[in-house]
């Protein structure tokens, strides 16, 4: 069974920030980059399920050359190739879901493995965004999986610790939980013999962003907080009412 795996190199904040000259994004200096972790899971989980019946996993981004430390991390964890796709910078989930949805139907693997959000940017829409535009059903928030000759059997997280039990027919598109499994260690043979794997390079040619960045600031301090009350339809009314007054 091929598994595709969704990864994504995340950028984390430090104590202090500071905000590019345009103020549209963090000045590069004050962060760190590292695999996020929910697609480290994703990853762990598609090789566990390798190593119990065969296949091939297969990592992909979309970003840049420095992205590349991510995919790296995960050959060096026991991914069998990599891919990263040129052309789709940006925040956008659902530019970066229709990059993404070229390589799941040139791969045509069984099952797509995504985190279920990032770190940064916390939308937990592109797995989602995924799953409909290559046509396969979708499962979030799984935190077990069991995949046989069958449909896999999913056990899906939901509030209050219940757990929603669900069939799924294969290809399909899972958004992995954290604590679904323990992400191995990479000993340091494994981290250098991928650094020396050749990573598939692809151009995007997905459609521009549908969404852009306006300004990022670092919010005043003091301001007072609004209740909206419980009754979920004045509650929508009233954010709607929010959303409108700040973009005017």
């Amino acid at each position: 069974m091929r598994t595709l795996v969704c990864i994504k190199q995340v950028k984390s904040l430090g104590d202090e920030v500071e905000f590019t000259a345009d103020g549209t994004d963090v000045d590069p200096d004050y962060l760190d980059a590292a695999l996020n972790e929910w697609d480290s899971y994703a990853t762990e989980e598609a090789i566990r399920l390798r190593e119990a019946g065969g296949g091939e996993v297969v990592v992909v981004t979309c970003g840049p050359q420095e992205s590349e430390a991510a995919l790296r991390r995960c050959l060096a964890m026991g991914a069998d190739r990599a891919i990263r796709v040129e052309g789709v910078e940006g925040h956008d989930p659902i530019r970066v879901a229709r990059a993404l949805a070229e390589v799941v139907h040139d791969e045509s693997p069984e099952l797509v493995l995504c985190g279920v959000q990032s770190s940064d940017a916390v939308q937990a829409a592109t797995g989602t965004a995924l799953a409909e535009l290559v046509g396969m059903p979708c499962v979030a928030v799984v935190a077990k999986l069991e995949v046989g000759s069958g449909p896999a059997r999913v056990h899906r997280e939901l509030e209050g610790g219940l757990v929603d039990l669900v069939d799924v027919d294969l290809p399909a598109v899972l958004t992995i939980q954290t604590g679904i499994n323990e992400p191995r260690y990479a000993n340091l043979r494994a981290i250098k013999q991928a650094e020396q794997v050749e990573i598939e390079v692809r151009q995007s040619s997905a459609e521009p962003a549908s969404s852009r960045i306006r300004r990022m600031f670092t919010p005043p301090r003091g301001e007072g907080a609004e209740m909206l009350g419980s009754d979920p339809a004045e509650v929508a009314r009233r954010i709607a009412e929010i959303v409108q007054e700040r973009v005017a």
